[in-house]
């Protein structure tokens, strides 16, 4: 009995080899994993080639890494949910900007997702509860009381009130109208012509504007000439710097929104900003009886959700629009 079981074991010294299957072992542990630096710079080239904004694509860069460095950590594999947790708890931050950055993280992982670098995306349980803010829209009396202390003899504040009144009447973004050029002014019909270039939701629209911002708008055009002619810049922009140039040198560097905020501090308004503009337009709307869908389209929405959380509606007012039903 023993000699047959001697025959099972192995006499050799097997040291030398049992090394090398370590050393093997150990480089294979890394061969198959992704690093998060590497899956980021494939992601971002995904979203540029699929046309995402750059300051969605600078987001992602932003907090990810942020992440990353905050977790200590090298590899998709090594992210669980514990070290989100963590570093969502060393931020010194409200709730509400927590939230966004979670988000954006939880954006990041879905593609990595989708690129089959994750099993399972167990990110999806992970949330966190904040009290809904309520964001009311710019009111035309606040519009008057703007346009009415506002010197139009002078170019800054003529283009200024025009670009107030034109985000309030159409609900365009301060995004979109930062790259509003001449070509998008249809006089004829009062129309603005919108190609699909300058608006986040890629597709083309079509606003209409009244009489009021036909002539501001001729009039701050005609200016525009007369500025780029002297300051011999080369740009068909409707709105310009008091030098001829683009209002806007990136996302958060916008002129008009500056000055804005000026315009509140002065004058005591509350809801003048460009977001409180765009719901402005949309609550104006509802209150003239126009269609949800409608504004929604009007807004660039492709979900409705997203529409009605841009109306505030007062439960008062909710119960006197019901009672007409009745």
């Amino acid at each position: 009995m023993t000699k047959k079981k001697d025959i099972f074991t192995v006499k050799e010294d097997l040291t030398e080899l049992a090394n090398l299957i370590h050393k093997l072992s150990s480089s294979n542990s890394f061969k198959d994993r992704t690093k998060i630096e590497k899956a980021l710079i494939t992601v971002l080239r995904q979203m540029e080639v699929s046309g995402n904004r750059k300051r969605t694509m600078d987001d992602y860069r932003l907090h990810v890494t942020d992440f990353m460095k905050s977790a200590g950590l090298t590899f998709l594999d090594e992210i669980t949910t514990e070290s989100i947790y963590l570093w969502l708890e060393k931020m010194d931050v409200s709730s509400q900007t927590r939230l966004i950055r979670l988000k954006c993280l939880k954006a990041f992982l879905s593609r990595c997702f989708d690129n089959g670098w994750f099993e399972t995306n167990f990110w999806k349980s992970i949330n966190i509860k904040v009290d809904k803010q309520v964001k009311e829209g710019a009111m035309e009396q606040d519009i008057k009381i703007l346009l009415s202390v506002l010197d139009l003899k002078d170019f800054v504040q003529l283009r200024d009130a025009t670009a107030v009144l034109l985000m309030y009447k159409t609900g365009i973004r301060v995004s979109t109208l930062a790259n509003l050029e001449e070509k998008h002014i249809d006089f004829s019909d009062k129309l603005l012509r919108l190609n699909g270039d300058i608006l986040k939701s890629r597709e083309s629209l079509l606003l209409p504007f009244d009489d009021v911002l036909t002539r501001m708008l001729d009039v701050l055009m005609k200016q525009n000439k007369a500025i780029r002619c002297q300051y011999q810049k080369d740009n068909n922009f409707v709105f310009i710097t008091k030098q001829g140039g683009p209002i806007a040198t990136g996302p958060s560097n916008n002129n008009i929104q500056k000055r804005l905020n000026k315009y509140a501090r002065e004058y005591g308004l509350k809801n003048i900003n460009p977001h409180a503009l765009r719901r402005g337009f949309a609550k104006s709307l509802l209150d003239r009886g126009a269609r949800l869908t409608d504004i929604s389209k009007a807004l660039g929405h492709s979900d409705l959700s997203v529409t009605t959380q841009y109306l505030y509606l007062d439960k008062n007012e909710v119960a006197g629009n019901l009672r007409k039903f009745l």
